[in-house]
């Protein structure tokens, strides 16, 4: 019973993967003016999703910090700490917000 996204739900999620991609750029390139930019985004990107009712892809949702927004670039500005027991990674944003990703086990 899923139906297909409307036009504006496709441009709302076209715009959001594209300012993650901005914000990712910004992030990755450093400085103050880089990193606020790159927040004002990801907030941007949240803010169209919210009015649109678009959910964020998953790989999106996890890039980004709850805590201070922003995004998570390993050795940048988190650390990562794999729970191999408990099946999941931990992100640990220079914040001190920490992430839970789920993987699989084989």
């Amino acid at each position: 019973m899923h139906s297909k996204p409307s036009i504006v739900k496709r441009i709302a999620l076209e715009r959001i993967e594209k300012l993650f991609e901005l914000a990712a750029e910004k992030e990755a390139g450093g400085g103050e003016d880089g990193m606020r930019l790159a927040k004002r985004y990801t907030r941007l990107l949240k803010k169209i999703g919210m009015h649109y009712k678009v959910p964020l892809p998953k790989r999106i949702k996890n890039g980004i910090c709850s805590g201070c927004g922003a995004v998570l670039i390993p050795g940048r500005n988190c650390t990562v700490r794999m729970a191999s027991s408990e099946g999941y990674a931990v992100y640990k944003c220079e914040c001190g917000n920490e992430k839970h990703i789920f993987y699989r086990r084989s």
